[in-house]
């Protein structure tokens, strides 16, 4: 058996680095897209049905005010649902 001189090792080291950089560079998946495209869905949906269903509830516990609490909440979920989408695509 050839012991490998250190000059081949060198090559091999820098053949991997290049590899790994085109790697990095090269475009994401159809399926990471799909993820990212999802979490960002979720980001979004999440603050809103959770204050719809705040709402919904407040405004049966407490008579009189119909769908005000509701409306309200929802309003605030979409915000907060924009900061958080705002953050996340800030992230990337």
């Amino acid at each position: 058996m050839t012991v490998p001189k250190a000059r081949d090792w060198l090559l091999a080291i820098r053949r991997q680095v290049r590899r790994i950089k085109r790697a990095e560079e090269e475009e994401r998946t159809l399926l990471a897209q799909l993820t990212y495209l999802g979490t960002a869905g979720l980001v979004l949906a999440l603050p809103v049905v959770a204050g719809a269903y705040l709402g919904n509830w407040l405004d049966r516990q407490l008579s009189g005010y119909s769908m005000r609490w509701t409306l309200s909440l929802i309003f605030v979920g979409l915000v907060l649902g924009g900061v958080n989408l705002w953050l996340l695509f800030k992230e990337e």
